[in-house]
């Protein structure tokens, strides 16, 4: 261990003499000789640094120094309204770019023929995309001929309309007319020499309509307006002549949740028949007031009805409506009360049954009282319902019955007196989607007469049932079902008096007709965005259904066509 440390010692020693000759500097004079040598040897140390004490500065502070310090800001105020943002905010959606408007195909022409010489054409025009000017046309002739003699139909309508769209209101106009062209083709099964020679009749109509309404407006105490005025001329080919002038308008107040109004409306009609003319017009004034709140619409006021010309009445009815919502979107409770004159005319009577006779006898009806109450909404997304039931007391009320010595003619007669009617209505609507809709509906009514022993060709029950299936974008498929109960015909045996007052059971036959059931299906094929196709079967049983005695439809019938858009 020792001789260990010895070594370590003589290397260091060493070690320091060969860095101390390395620092060793020798330099010369400036002044020398060759003889004289002058050297100066400077020994390098080790630099020890050295430190000078620290200075501290032994003062306390002024504690009498109370001078504020005040320091200048620059600053201004934002006139901002304080929100408290402890809800979630709602995001934002992005703006989509705008889509390229779907090119409209306004305008489309249809024309078929088939089976039981079916005739089809049928065209519309339209302006177009424009919200504030619209205007159109439209055509459609349809004709038919059955196996009877004289079974012929033909139709053809001509309409024109116009809509303007302003700031403050919606003008429209339209001017239509009508030609209606058949025989008298009743055939009595017993007789076979019965009406071998139908006679022809033809209707003509012409009318034109204009109306007025205010835009909708959100102040609460806005007053809203509208007017419509119509006009018509019909005629038959046997000289019967009718017009009419109808003006109707109401006016109405919102204050709060209150509504004030009055509408109004005036009918002036003339029927002229080759034995006689009648003037019945009429005069309705109905005040009300309405309060519609959260669940809860009631509309009450009267029905003041003046009729003047050839029969002078003036009468007063009661009006209230109301409607009360139970459970929002799935069911209401409704319910109404009023009273009201209908004028009768020979366009709504030959609408019904184009087969009337000359002569026909014009005069009002009298609802004295309609009272109905029902329940409506939706049983969930693509299901509707509505269901009604009512009772009305009607004085004067018409019917048809067959002329006695041309039986394949009818009479209008009145029931004198107050019928009583009770009704049964239920609505249904089913849309599983868009491919899929149903519709259907069913009216049960039972009637008291008043004089007569029935009510003539009143059915007690009518059913309807349509059926729309969307196979492909191209192909589409729909049904249709119309049932009807039986209903009681009057055939008399004898001239019965004249005018008409009180029937007279000994010289009358009662015949009932017997229900019917008529079915038809159609078919649409869309070829593409121009053209397409289609098919239609009516009276797919293929009976012989009666709507009016002696007067069978034509039975099974088969056409089709093409359709073109553009």
């Amino acid at each position: 261990m020792k001789f260990n440390k010895f070594i370590y010692t003589t290397l260091v020693l060493v070690g320091s003499a060969g860095l101390a000759a390395q620092a060793q500097d020798v330099k010369k004079t400036e002044k020398t000789d060759e003889k004289t040598i002058n050297e100066e040897i400077e020994v390098v140390r080790p630099y020890k640094p050295i430190l000078a004490e620290a200075v501290k500065l032994r003062r306390s502070p002024d504690l009498n120094d109370v001078v504020d310090y005040k320091a200048k800001f620059n600053y201004s105020l934002t006139d901002k309204k304080l929100e408290l943002n402890s809800d979630i905010n709602k995001l934002q959606a992005q703006q989509l770019a705008a889509a390229r408007e779907e090119e409209l195909i306004n305008n489309y022409a249809k024309a078929g023929f088939g089976s039981a010489t079916t005739t089809l054409l049928e065209a519309y025009v339209n302006t177009g995309r424009d919200e504030a000017l619209q205007a159109g046309g439209y055509f459609r002739h349809f004709g038919q001929e059955g196996k009877l003699a004289g079974q012929q139909f033909n139709q053809q309508e001509l309409s024109v309309f116009g809509r303007s769209i302003t700031d403050q209101a919606t003008f429209s106009g339209r001017v239509n007319y009508q030609r209606n062209g058949l025989r008298f083709y009743g055939q009595d099964p017993s007789r076979p020499d019965f009406n071998l020679d139908p006679a022809k009749q033809g209707f003509n109509f012409i009318e034109a309509e204009g109306e007025v309404v205010n835009r909708y407006s959100t102040d609460e105490d806005a007053l809203s307006y509208a007017a419509k005025i119509n006009g018509y001329l019909w005629g038959d080919k046997f000289d019967a002549r009718e017009n009419a002038v109808t003006v109707n308008g109401y006016v109405n107040k919102r204050i709060q949740s209150f509504n004030l109004g009055l509408a109004a409306g005036l009918d002036f009609g003339s029927t002229k028949s080759t034995d006689f003319k009648v003037a019945n017009n009429l005069l309705r004034l109905n005040p009300y007031i309405r309060l519609q709140a959260s669940g809860v619409k009631i509309n009450a006021g009267i029905n003041f009805v003046q009729e003047f010309g050839d029969f002078s009445t003036s009468r007063i009815f009661p009006l209230v409506t109301a409607d009360f919502t139970l459970v929002p979107d799935y069911l209401q409770v409704f319910g109404e009360l009023k009273g009201d004159v209908n004028r009768n005319t020979m366009k709504a009577f030959t609408d019904e049954n184009p087969f009337l006779n000359s002569n026909i006898s014009i005069q009002n009806t009298i609802e004295k009282m309609s009272i109905t109450a029902g329940i409506k909404g939706t049983g969930g997304p693509g299901f509707g319902y509505k269901i009604k039931a009512y009772h009305k007391k009607i004085t004067d009320m018409p019917l048809f019955v067959n002329t006695f010595g041309a039986e394949n003619r009818f009479d209008v007669i009145y029931d004198f007196g107050n019928m009583k009617l009770t009704g049964l209505n239920g609505e249904i609507t089913v849309q599983v989607s868009d491919a899929l809709r149903w519709t259907g509906g069913v009216t049960m009514e039972q009637y008291k007469s008043a004089v007569e022993s029935e009510s003539w060709f009143k059915p007690q029950a009518r059913l309807t049932s349509n059926l729309l299936l969307n196979i492909t974008d191209q192909l589409s498929f729909n049904a249709a079902a119309y049932m009807q109960g039986e209903s009681k015909a009057k055939i008399y045996t004898a001239q019965p008096a004249n005018p008409y007052l009180l029937p007279d059971p000994s010289i009358e036959n009662i015949v009932t007709m017997k229900g019917f059931v008529d079915l038809g299906l159609g078919a649409d094929y869309k070829i593409n965005k121009q053209f397409g196709a289609f098919l239609k079967v009516n009276n797919l049983l293929n009976t012989n259904n009666s709507r009016f005695l002696y007067y069978n439809n034509i039975g099974l019938n088969v056409f089709g066509g093409i359709s073109y858009a553009f």
